[in-house]
């Protein structure tokens, strides 16, 4: 139904414009009593089988919901109606700021692929914590966290650690974003020196706290074997919790939109169906390197249940989805759990 009737329609809109007619819907409807009931009985999968538990963290299932889609933490409770394992808000920066100018968020039908250039667009980390304090399902979330884009790299930590004080008490683990291609000098900080800087201070930041929260980082997709070696090695050395792997592509390889098109819309990160075959080789070199204990969360390309589960045979332990959600629908989340619960 989903991809018959309703994804034509929603996607004769603007796409930014359209996720915010779909929140404001989704927040109405859950505004009617029963309606979340209603929801979690749709598309709710339990199995006991898919519990995990990951960095002593315990998970209901593997399957998540990526950063970028609830960037502000605003429909959590709502979200978490779909059947996912957790869900991970952001990137957040310490101040807000409106992000890049629109357009910004396009779609490539033919490739199954979004492009964007949003820009770390947001309303602030306090403003979230304000949110996060009212939910109330149970669901895990995790806080992506990223720099301001006044802040020069120089300054960088500062606005981590400004992150991390704020989001401490509402989150259950934190992702360090430098892998977003649509902020001016961020992947800069995926160079050895300055990462093993950033998470090394990081880490003793939380550290610092009662009780530590996991950390992980986020990748792009476009390392070199070289570059991916001395991540491994910086996440060794500085004790980081996880990686998630991977973010958007600046790579336009390979789609099957006209080249023109493609031309006309620009900068951005590519998500989706494109990117599988990249995400899940980058997965499948982490865990041949990191041993199979480590903890790695697959992302990037999953569109199916059998993406999914090449994702986890590769070597990723959870998996989290967002393209796939847009062009798939809210079922897809219920039939890749069926599947994994099948095929685990």
């Amino acid at each position: 139904m989903y991809k018959l009737f309703i994804r034509p329609l929603l996607f004769l809109i603007d796409p930014e414009k359209v996720h915010h007619l779909v929140f404001n819907q989704l927040r109405w409807g859950c505004s009617v009593p029963g309606f979340k009931w209603v929801l979690s009985g749709l598309f709710k999968f339990k199995n006991a089988g898919l519990e995990r538990e990951l960095f002593g963290i315990r998970l209901k299932n593997p399957v998540g919901l990526a950063a970028g889609f609830d960037k502000d933490a605003k429909l959590i409770d709502e979200l978490a109606c779909f059947g996912f394992g957790f869900i991970e808000i952001g990137t957040l920066t310490p101040k807000p700021q409106p992000g890049n100018e629109k357009p910004r968020l396009f779609r490539l039908p033919a490739d199954k692929a979004l492009i964007n250039r949003m820009g770390f667009n947001n309303g602030g980390a306090e403003a979230a914590v304000e949110r996060l304090k009212k939910r109330k399902s149970n669901v895990v979330v995790g806080g992506n966290i990223g720099k301001n884009k006044a802040t020069p790299n120089e300054k960088a930590w500062d606005d981590y650690a400004a992150c991390i004080d704020t989001l401490y008490p509402v989150v259950d683990y934190f992702v360090v974003n430098v892998s977003s291609p649509n902020t001016p000098g961020l992947r800069d900080l995926q160079e050895k020196e300055p990462l093993r800087k950033l998470l090394g201070f990081v880490k003793s930041q939380l550290a610092s706290k009662l009780k530590p929260k996991p950390v992980l980082l986020k990748i792009a997709p476009d390392l070199t074997v070289e570059q991916l070696d001395d991540v491994i090695e910086i996440l060794k050395e500085t004790k980081t919790d996880g990686i998630i792997a991977t973010n958007t592509t600046i790579s336009r390889e390979g789609l099957l939109t006209p080249k023109e098109v493609v031309d006309a819309i620009g900068m951005g990160g590519l998500s989706g169906k494109p990117v599988r075959k990249q995400s899940t080789e980058v997965i499948r070199y982490l865990r041949q390197q990191l041993g199979s204990a480590y903890p790695i969360i697959g992302v990037g390309g999953i569109m199916t249940p059998e993406d999914a589960l090449e994702k986890i045979k590769a070597g990723a332990d959870l998996i989290q989805i967002y393209t796939g959600f847009v062009y798939e629908g809210p079922g897809v989340v219920k039939r890749i759990l069926k599947t994994l619960a099948a095929g685990l």
